[in-house]
């Protein structure tokens, strides 16, 4: 069973504010008479579903394209936090054992991707410290940011660089529930950019027997 996690890009999409929100330029139309339809994307890279590039907060960082594909393909972990709106999430919200590598956190303080709200969870740098303890490669969230709207500083992005993890933000878990999944998140192969839209899906474990972790 796949899980598909990822919102529908359309222009009710909210983007960051100040932002490239997505919009399509139709150059050609089958429907008016045209051979093909081809068409051009505006939008910003950390548009819905997107990994953030080490070099999105780190000066010198790598870009996207220079990560590892493994980071966002494999075992993977959903735990569903109980965050209060405009808070940072402290370790004790997290469950006694983490159990994979990759681990996506649905704090359901971001519910409706076409609605930007300003007062979505965030995490805490004490949490992201547990998290690389565990031995955890990527931290995905359902919400715009790790990292709290109006912060400046980005604790949480230096620290997620600091133990060379990954990002996934603006994910969709509400319907998903708690436990172990494969994770499949490809960035595109963006050279020099500071994130990618991905398609992230999950897929339940007993769909992919034999892959490995």
């Amino acid at each position: 069973m796949l899980y598909d996690i990822t919102p529908p890009i359309t222009p009710a999409l909210k983007v960051w504010p100040g932002d490239t929100p997505p919009s399509r330029e139709i150059l050609c139309d089958i429907e008016k008479g045209d051979n093909i339809t081809l068409s051009t994307l505006h939008a910003t890279v950390h548009l819905g579903a997107h990994a953030d590039g080490p070099n999105h907060y780190g000066l010198g960082a790598p870009s996207i394209d220079q990560r590892s594909l493994d980071l966002y393909l494999g075992r993977c972990q959903v735990v569903r936090i109980a965050a209060e709106r405009n808070t940072r999430v402290a370790p004790e919200a997290l469950p006694d054992a983490i159990q994979a590598p990759r681990v996506l956190l649905a704090t359901g303080t971001y519910p409706d991707p076409t609605v930007f709200n300003e007062d979505f969870a965030a995490l805490s740098v004490e949490l992201i410290d547990v998290l690389a303890e565990a031995g955890v490669q990527l931290v995905g969230v359902d919400t715009p940011s790790v990292d709290l709207f109006r912060s400046k500083d980005l604790p949480a992005h230096h620290r997620v660089l600091h133990h060379d993890m990954a990002i996934l933000e603006g994910l969709v878990l509400a319907d998903v529930p708690e436990g172990l999944y494969e994770l499949i998140a490809l960035p595109l192969k963006l050279v020099g950019f500071d994130a990618s839209p991905v398609r992230a899906v999950l897929r339940t474990l007993e769909d992919c027997a034999g892959h490995s972790a």
